[in-house]
């Protein structure tokens, strides 16, 4: 192995690195969604999520038991307890210190003993039982004693967060919606495209360069700019024939519309990239157009497809604009992202539910980009240089 590394060139061997450290850092706000979304909300407040395998640490201030809970033994008077028992329970843990004063919560250890002075004495141990004792009796309207602890927590994880969020929060039916736009909305224009880029590629006729240049000049026109437009006619055409305005068809139609041109450039390129000797002996042997495409082109484009399909799920799937243009704000048709946005602004301060809907939201980008990568780069690429 060590052979190999040593023939690989200078240039080579950063190209490596680079990519790994771009995937590092792809991956660790992943991770860190992922792991987050698993943790107790109060866990996630008081520390980061790097160090959820190794536990946390906080400071709390709880009150002591009052005098009325004050035994004699001897000359002395003590009262006992436990800081995580009752009015004080503050979750469990381990108490590594312990102070007097906010400013000073690990003035002492746990396990030693404060002198508070005036013959007073506290002793707090590490499982939260303490001992306040005095050589004196204590006053029946003394108030009750305030110390603030340095409590280590172990590490805990729950499922709960993905439960609210699924079924407590409306993430489910949004997940459900989003699914039902992103997948039609993928393959439509995939079916279209193809069609479109084998008549582009391999078919003669007039006006042929003007549709690719046309093609070529609608991918870099603004979504923004055709949204109002694509808007009017597709409500001027649900008025004539009494549709609906806010439908799935409609979305999915207006997604096709701003997919198409990126996907028929891309097939393009890629099918007229393919051995033209292939389709002359197809013709040659009395296929027909459509014959060679299903059966030859479309089994060869698979690359390039595949590519594709990707980058529209992507966009599709994270879509808020269209979506809430095409679709609206109501329960019943609001996707993932909208949902989303809405719970950003009402629990924007429940940082367990907000990762947990985040990672839901990612998941099946992530298993779709997985899936389909290692076709990616050679759909991409393919026909880039020789074309037709």
């Amino acid at each position: 192995m060590l052979g190999n590394l040593g023939r690989i060139g200078p240039a080579r061997l950063f190209v490596h690195f680079a990519v790994l450290l771009i995937v590092i850092i792809w991956l660790i706000p992943t991770l860190g969604i992922f792991v987050t979304a698993l943790r107790d909300k109060d866990q996630i407040v008081v520390s980061g999520w790097w160090t959820s395998f190794s536990g946390s640490s906080r400071t709390i201030a709880v009150r002591l038991a009052g005098s009325d809970k004050a035994t004699q033994d001897g000359a002395n008077y003590i009262i006992k307890g436990n800081v995580f028992d009752g009015s004080n329970n503050n979750g469990s843990g381990r108490v590594r210190s312990f102070g007097l004063r906010v400013q000073e919560p690990a003035a002492y250890q746990a396990g030693s003993q404060a002198d508070l002075g005036d013959g007073e004495s506290l002793t707090i141990n590490s499982d939260g039982t303490y001992l306040l004792q005095r050589n004196g009796a204590f006053a029946a309207d003394e108030r009750a004693r305030r110390v603030y602890l340095t409590v280590a927590t172990p590490p805990e994880f729950t499922r709960d967060n993905y439960r609210t969020v699924l079924t407590g929060e409306g993430i489910g039916q949004s997940f459900i919606n989003s699914l039902t736009v992103a997948i039609p909305a993928t393959i439509i224009p995939i079916l279209i495209a193809a069609f479109a880029a084998y008549a582009l590629a391999w078919m003669d006729f007039r006006g042929r360069a003007l549709l690719i240049a046309l093609v070529v000049g609608l991918i870099v026109v603004p979504l923004q700019m055709s949204l109002i437009p694509l808007l009017r006619i597709y409500n001027d055409i649900g008025q004539v024939f009494g549709v609906p305005s806010k439908t799935y068809p409609g979305i999915w139609m207006a997604h096709t519309a701003f997919g198409l041109p990126l996907a028929i450039y891309l097939l393009r390129n890629y099918i007229a990239g393919l051995p033209k000797e292939i389709i002359e002996s197809a013709r040659v042997d009395g296929a027909s157009d459509f014959d060679i495409f299903v059966k030859i082109i479309l089994p060869l484009s698979f690359p390039a497809l595949a590519s594709f399909a990707i980058f529209q799920f992507l966009w599709v799937w994270n879509d808020l604009l269209i979506a809430m243009v095409f679709l609206g704000t109501d329960k019943d048709h609001l996707v993932l992202t909208a949902a989303l946005n809405a719970l950003l602004g009402s629990r924007g301060g429940n940082w367990e539910i907000l990762t947990a809907s985040a990672f839901v939201t990612i998941l099946i980008p992530l298993l779709v980009f997985f899936g389909l990568q290692r076709y990616l780069v050679r759909g991409l690429l393919a026909g880039s240089v020789k074309g037709g």
